[in-house]
């Protein structure tokens, strides 16, 4: 598991090679896998494969040109409508991006999180082009495809970031 963490990097170059729907639903159940406060479990999920839908995003979204070369996207969302730990809801779909995109590296795919939630602009967009109803929030966009080119991983472990027991 730990190649699987080391190893992801945000990809956003795709080959046209089509992610089969079992893909697409390991994804799901991975997401839906993530831990909740109060298990609450407020996500809920678009899967955009509309090609007019995918490029119609960069339109409002300055940084999703990726997705005009994209076989899929993921829109991570909050449902409202029931929350038990209003605060919590961005952790618990925070998770869930997480957990795609660990799930896309580990299928062999590439992805990238595009950040929504808390722009408005973004989140109006969305739910303008996709009809989504009042009580649900955007939260991000996972772009996903079979990488174009491979990257190694980033390197990011600093020694110098851990402190124990205080600062």
């Amino acid at each position: 598991m730990l190649n699987t963490i080391l190893k992801r990097r945000s990809i956003r170059r795709y080959t046209e090679k089509e992610v089969t729907e079992e893909i697409v639903m390991d994804l799901l159940k991975a997401a839906m896998s993530a831990p909740s406060a109060h298990n609450q479990q407020p996500w809920e999920f678009v899967v955009i494969t509309n090609r007019d839908l995918l490029d119609a995003i960069p339109s409002f979204h300055p940084y999703s040109q990726m997705l005009t070369g994209a076989p899929l996207a993921i829109l991570v969302c909050c449902n409202t409508s029931n929350l038990a730990a209003e605060d919590f809801w961005p952790q618990d779909c925070a998770a869930a991006t997480e957990n795609i995109l660990l799930a896309a590296t580990s299928s062999g795919l590439g992805s990238v999180w595009l950040g929504v939630y808390p722009k408005e602009d973004l989140m109006k967009g969305l739910k303008d082009l996709l009809s989504l109803p009042e009580h649900i929030k955007p939260f991000a966009i996972v772009s996903l495809g079979y990488p174009a080119a491979e990257k190694g991983p980033s390197g990011r472990f600093e020694p110098a970031r851990v402190h124990r027991n205080g600062w």
